[in-house]
């Protein structure tokens, strides 16, 4: 007589349960990243130019390959007569002492947006949102973004930040979908 192994179906039935909460957990996450993502990205309501103008220290910022190997960053906007405002962005290269680069262009304020949505252009005819997603009452700090939140700078009017104040930024923009995990501080001198 030949016996006839039995599977143990308990065994399996344990396993469907265990894959069944993955795959829930990770439908979860997949849910609530994707809903974070796409919220729509809102600025503040109203910038004054006359107070935002002067210099900014990049504090952090998600890496562009345009910035590769930049150091010791800031951005200088200067009001114009004319329909836009002068940007002028510098970095050392390399290093906080490498040579410095230094690029030239114009912010263009978009209609009805309170001065809190620009276009930037470097290079004609190519212009690229600059939309200002936070920013202090007393145009201490800014925090920069663009509503594909691929791109994401936050400036201070010194090269350094209170700690505190930055986490509270960095809670603030996960929250507003930016993936926090890919920020990375800037070297400031």
């Amino acid at each position: 007589m030949s016996s006839i192994i039995q599977p143990d179906f308990k065994i399996y039935k344990n396993y469907l349960q265990a894959l069944n909460k993955s795959v829930l957990i990770s439908f979860f996450f997949t849910i609530l990243t994707a809903t974070s993502m796409s919220q729509k990205l809102q600025t503040v309501p109203h910038v004054d130019l006359k107070k935002y103008e002067g210099k900014w220290y990049e504090i952090a910022s998600l890496p562009q390959r345009f910035q590769k190997g930049c150091n010791c960053t800031t951005a200088e906007y200067t009001l114009t007569d004319k329909d836009y405002v002068l940007v002028e962005n510098r970095c050392n290269k390399g290093s906080i002492n490498g040579k410095q680069t230094y690029i030239k262009g114009k912010a263009f304020v978009v209609e009805n947006s309170g001065n809190a949505k620009l276009k930037v252009q470097f290079f004609w005819p190519f212009k690229g949102k600059y939309w200002i997603i936070e920013l202090a009452d007393n145009y201490s700090y800014a925090v920069v973004g663009h509503p594909n939140k691929n791109y994401l700078w936050i400036l201070s009017r010194t090269s350094t930040m209170k700690d505190a104040t930055y986490q509270q930024i960095i809670s603030s923009v996960q929250e507003k979908g930016f993936d926090i995990s890919k920020i990375k501080l800037t070297k400031q001198l």
